[in-house]
């Protein structure tokens, strides 16, 4: 059994700070002096969508405590998914699109189950 000390809880802080701080500073010092190519910047659009993509799939067909695959258990959640695509398409907002799917969630699992 291994007792922890405040030292080590500095030492995780500041390796925390420090895996936190590269990928940020480094990137931004190489390209704060180069032009950045028009293809990179079109790609980089894509980034958000498919990120936040990842987050609701992985709410709507994962069990979070027990990591399993539930498939279509969740009927709430994917009807208010294909709410959100159509909000989200039409709109362009991320943030429309998720006020959208909180409060579709929330009514359809008044009706429907979660």
């Amino acid at each position: 059994m291994s007792v922890t000390t405040n030292l080590d809880h500095f030492i995780l802080i500041m390796l925390s700070m420090l895996v936190a701080f590269v990928p940020r500073y480094f990137p931004m010092r190489i390209f704060a002096s180069r032009q950045i190519p028009n293809w990179f910047n079109e790609w980089m659009k894509y980034v958000p969508i498919s990120l936040f993509t990842a987050l609701v799939v992985k709410d709507v067909f994962m069990n979070t405590e027990t990591y399993s695959f539930i498939g279509f258990d969740s009927v709430a959640k994917i009807i208010a998914s294909v709410i959100v695509m159509a909000v989200a398409y039409y709109s362009r907002s991320m943030g429309l699109s998720v006020v959208v799917g909180l409060i579709a969630v929330a009514v359809l699992s008044l009706v429907v189950p979660i």
